[in-house]
């Protein structure tokens, strides 16, 4: 089972590491100026160094709190999972919704936040952090395993003839076809004027095929036949 997989049974949460705990406040602003850098300034000035001058401490104060740059990436993330569970709560999972409208709701507020400047630029910036470094890749992981778990949830509501794997991979199409959006339509990106009209076909397209594909569509197509050679 890989980590992505272990993370969809967790809770839309990912754990801080013990240095966090250390002096909230600090550590707070320490978190807040690093993931300004990382927006503002790219991967490439995502420096120990760089992020205590952004927020005026000492390079020992900022690694006494956390002593490798992935415990600010896994912070940041599970900081921006309790955003999206606070957002869940009040905008999706009301009662007298149906599942497709949650499943839509779910699908409109993943690219409204795309469309966003932190979004773009900081999943921009961690895609390309995680080529070359295996903690960040599995934080990366354990992150979108979570998302595509509350897009799991209505897919299987809406579609119970997929067991649970089939489930799971329908919410990870569903997932990539939205996050796949952000070179082209997130923030200042050649269509960026679109994402509304993206928002809306979206809505529609994916919420449809939730419901309507089947376990043999996600087998896939048999093997062409092929010609005998002459």
């Amino acid at each position: 089972m890989t980590p992505a997989d272990r993370a969809l049974a967790l809770p839309l949460t990912l754990p801080r590491p013990g240095g966090y705990a250390r002096g909230a406040a600090t550590a707070e602003a320490i978190v807040k100026a690093a993931l300004k850098v990382l927006i503002e300034e790219g991967a490439a000035q995502f420096t120990v160094r760089r992020i205590a001058a952004e927020c005026g401490m000492k390079v020992g104060n900022v690694s006494y709190h956390f002593p490798r740059k992935d415990m600010l990436v896994q912070v940041m993330l599970a900081d921006m999972l309790e955003s999206y569970d606070k957002v869940l709560d009040s905008q999706v999972r009301q009662p007298g919704l149906s599942a497709r409208e949650r499943l839509r709701r779910v699908i409109a507020l993943c690219l409204e936040d795309i469309a966003g400047k932190r979004t773009t630029r900081l999943f921009t910036e961690l895609w390309a952090m995680a080529n070359h470094n295996a903690v960040v890749a599995e934080r990366v992981a354990q992150f979108y395993a979570r998302v595509h778990g509350v897009i799991c949830e209505y897919v299987s509501e809406l579609n119970p003839a997929l067991d649970a794997a089939q489930a799971q991979t329908v919410a990870l199409y569903i997932s990539a076809s939205m996050e796949g959006a952000t070179p082209f339509l997130g923030h200042e990106k050649p269509w960026a004027d679109r994402m509304p009209a993206f928002i809306a076909i979206a809505g529609k397209a994916l919420v449809d095929l939730a419901c309507t594909i089947t376990p043999d569509d996600i087998a896939g197509l048999p093997q062409p036949c092929l010609l005998p050679q002459t």
